[in-house]
């Protein structure tokens, strides 16, 4: 049986986002982030696959292809883990925004994606609370796949999902796996009710929507830093 998702009974916000490669997640978390910085409000940013106590790791599995679909899974959890206890976690109980670029829902998609059971990989994950807010970045396929193939000069390994057997040909292996990946996204956003934002548009249409949004849910002034003088 799947985990209840823990409410955020901290503090702070936690806003997450999560889309495609491609779909302009980063670029939008990033503006949200320099916004709410130059506004003075009291914000802290993660991103995926950064725990520098894992990262060395990861990257020496993936270059002698030495991770299966579990060890992946687990991999991924620690490195998420420990940011949530060094980061995550701390930053929320300390009143602080907490800006996540991708959280544990990419596990669920691309894990799933890759062979591990669901409920396997949402029990893994089941000590992170749910975010306050889940932006899901969402734009048609074609358009996402465009654009990575149009941006990158070769695709990894594992990026490709050339680990899954798809298909010899990295781009159409990229193709088929990030399919997959999109449709588990699509899943995930009707059960945990994300928020969709169409990246299907101009990146100021959008950003203008995302901070809307947030004016509207989130009372920004509890989060300003204070600012204290001191007397010379």
């Amino acid at each position: 049986m799947a985990t209840q998702p823990l409410l955020n009974d901290t503090p702070g916000k936690l806003i997450a986002v999560e889309g495609l490669d491609g779909s302009g997640k980063s670029t939008q978390v990033y503006l949200i982030k320099r916004w709410l910085q130059l506004s003075g409000y009291k914000v802290f940013f993660t991103e995926w696959n950064s725990s520098l106590i894992v990262r060395e790791a990861t990257r020496k599995g993936k270059k002698r292809n030495l991770l299966t679909p579990t060890t992946f899974s687990l991999i991924h959890c620690t490195d998420f883990a420990d940011r949530y206890e060094r980061n995550i976690l701390p930053m929320l109980k300390a009143g602080f925004i907490v800006l996540a670029d991708r959280y544990k829902f990419t596990a669920l998609a691309r894990d799933t994606v890759r062979g591990c059971p669901l409920e396997w990989v949402d029990q893994l994950y089941s000590f992170a609370i749910r975010p306050d807010i889940t932006f899901y970045f969402s734009l048609p396929l074609p358009t996402a796949l465009k654009r990575i193939l149009a941006g990158r000069p070769a695709l990894k390994y594992h990026e490709a999902g050339m680990d899954l057997g798809l298909s010899p040909d990295p781009v159409e292996s990229f193709k088929i796996f990030q399919g997959r990946i999109h449709k588990a996204y699509e899943a995930l956003a009707r059960k945990h009710r994300f928020t969709r934002i169409n990246s299907d548009r101009p990146v100021e249409t959008i950003q203008e929507e995302v901070r809307e949004i947030l004016r509207d849910r989130i009372d920004l002034a509890r989060y300003k830093a204070v600012t204290r003088w001191v007397a010379r």
